[in-house]
């Protein structure tokens, strides 16, 4: 069989490790060895098809030997799949070192075949590719010892020299036509991806650029902020108070009652404002911030997109337009999609609700069907969870997603967090018309946490991350800065399939909690709709329950 033929050195110093995952791929009925007691000189002797790496190999540094594989123009076409002991972070930097693949620790054995399988197809693809470029580059060198033939008897074979030329032309303009096409579909595919895309390759300066933007929007903001409808009702009671000092008997009693009802109203705001604070205090901890980040692949090979290289600035290299150049076998960093929206932990179990739209960002998105239409397709690279006080993400997977409304399921091992989960309203009665709610999310996601730092704190942050967003959201996480927003205001309608309110939110703010006052939650936020007075709706939350059963 095809597997049987397929090679696989297996670098790990822990003997226990290391025998395991030989047993886990000899019985798979791969040929494994575990000699590389000569670094690369083994590597080369053995030709391995794909490489399992440990993160300490002895008498050997894992990231020397990984430059060393990929810099080699013998085995850079080797792929590597990591094994590492760390959280997010380290498979991120096994990522950024030019492995293939990270697989943490402890692993499944299930899941080590799936990912090694995954990594073969893909050079298996890489290599039938390059087989048809040399061919096509042995055709054309053999074209041209045809040319340089026909020039020197071209008056014996004057008519099979005009052929061979034809033919040459013709060639020559198939190629043409081609390279054009995929600098048109490159262009394309890139110009799709930039109009979705928020971040993704910053530099350190950009990042603050943007950083510093997003808190000058939030000062002013803030300079704007209050409730509006408190302030009015409260220089309307003064008002009131002025008019009834001033002693006019005949509207006195007039007067007293309309005091009377802005008093009531305004006793009402104080109470809300007092259960919005109970709500804060109890579940805050609980409301997380989901970072999805995309990956683009090809239908037809299942190659993904990659950035054809990156400048000693880390910037993408470009064309002569200024387009940064993607491929297929680029030898720069995955383009990559980051995504925000919000969440809250319902289970011990670490399953959280939130929306389809946020944990599969490309549905129903008219935007993400360009990619589709160029023949790529978006795909999860990596999805991680954020409590507020949790100084590290949590990785977490779909578990389940609903065919009837947009809700979906997550999870993530939240053992030993010490998170509390969010106690949900029974029945349709908890929504009623008119009542008061709670909102708490992420809108705008990544700019209202930054907007929130300091000026010291930004730059320290953009030092430490370089502008990657995985890196200022572990950042972030390391400091106790993320922490989601709150707004309030009341219910408008309750419908079968969705409550519509006022609360103020916005993008990023999608899967977020809406409360009422008892504290629990009616609903999940979905969606607003600006052009109705900013009225937002959200999904009764017995949409979510029905995915938390068995």
């Amino acid at each position: 069989m095809e597997s049987k033929a397929e090679k696989l050195l297996v670098v790990e110093s822990d003997d226990a490790l290391r025998e395991r995952i030989v047993a886990v791929l000899s019985d798979a009925g791969y040929q494994v060895s575990t000699d590389y007691s000569e670094g690369m000189k083994s590597v080369l002797a053995f030709g391995p098809d794909a490489v399992i790496l440990g993160a300490d190999p002895p008498q050997l540094d894992c990231c020397s030997l990984l430059s060393e594989i990929k810099g080699s123009e013998h085995t850079q076409n080797v792929r590597v799949v990591m094994l590492s002991p760390g959280g997010s972070g380290e498979r991120t930097r096994g990522m950024d070192l030019g492995a293939d693949d990270v697989l943490s620790l402890p692993f499944d054995p299930h899941e080590l075949l799936t990912r090694v399988r995954s990594q073969l197809r893909t050079k298996h693809t890489a290599d039938e590719f390059r087989e048809r470029l040399s061919s096509a580059e042995e055709n054309r060198n053999t074209a041209r010892e045809v040319v340089a033939a026909v020039n020197e008897e071209r008056r014996t074979l004057r008519v099979g020299g005009l052929v061979t030329v034809g033919v040459l032309i013709a060639a020559g303009l198939v190629f043409f036509f081609i390279y054009r096409r995929t600098q048109e579909q490159n262009t394309r595919v890139y110009a799709a991806i930039t109009r979705l895309q928020a971040t993704g390759i910053q530099t350190q300066q950009q990042f603050m650029e943007r950083s510093l933007r997003a808190r000058e929007e939030a000062e002013r903001g803030i300079a704007k902020a209050g409730d509006p409808q408190k302030i009015q009702l409260q220089k309307k009671s003064e008002e009131l108070r002025s008019q009834i000092a001033a002693g006019r008997t005949e509207d006195a009693s007039a007067l007293q009652k309309q005091l009377a009802a802005v008093e009531t109203r305004l006793q009402k705001i104080e109470t809300e404002g007092k259960f919005a604070e109970r709500i804060i205090q109890s579940y805050e901890p609980s409301v997380c911030l989901i970072h999805v980040v995309l990956a683009f692949r090809e239908h037809a090979t299942g190659l993904r997109l990659r950035y054809a290289g990156v400048t000693s600035s880390g910037e993408p290299a470009t064309d002569e337009h200024s387009n940064p150049l993607v491929s297929l076998t680029g030898n720069g960093p995955e383009v990559h999609l980051d995504v925000f929206g919000t969440g809250f932990l319902v289970t011990d179990t670490g399953l959280i609700l939130t929306n389809h739209h946020v944990a599969e960002p490309w549905w129903q998105n008219d935007e993400m069907k360009e990619m589709l239409n160029q023949g790529v397709e978006p795909v999860i690279a990596e999805m991680t969870a954020y409590f507020p006080g949790v100084k590290n993400g949590v990785a977490i997977n779909t578990e389940k997603i609903s065919s009837l409304a947009d809700v979906a399921v997550v999870k993530g091992n939240v053992a030993g967090l010490g998170i509390k989960q969010i106690a949900l309203a029974d029945g349709r009665r908890s929504a009623v018309s008119g009542g008061p709610v709670v909102l708490l999310g992420y809108p705008t996601a990544l700019d209202a946490i930054l907007a929130r730092a300091g000026a010291e704190t930004l730059q320290s942050i953009a030092a430490a991350s370089k502008g990657d967003p995985k890196q200022v959201m572990e950042e972030l996480a390391r400091r106790n800065l993320i922490r989601p927003t709150t707004t309030q205001g009341h219910i408008g309608d309750v419908l079968p399939d969705k409550i519509v309110y006022d609360a103020q939110t916005t993008s990023g703010g999608s899967g977020g909690p809406l409360f009422n006052n008892e504290g629990k939650v009616i609903g999940i936020n979905f969606a607003m709709v600006r052009e109705f007075g900013g009225s937002n709706f959200a999904i009764p939350v017995a949409f979510g329950e029905s995915l938390l059963k068995p």
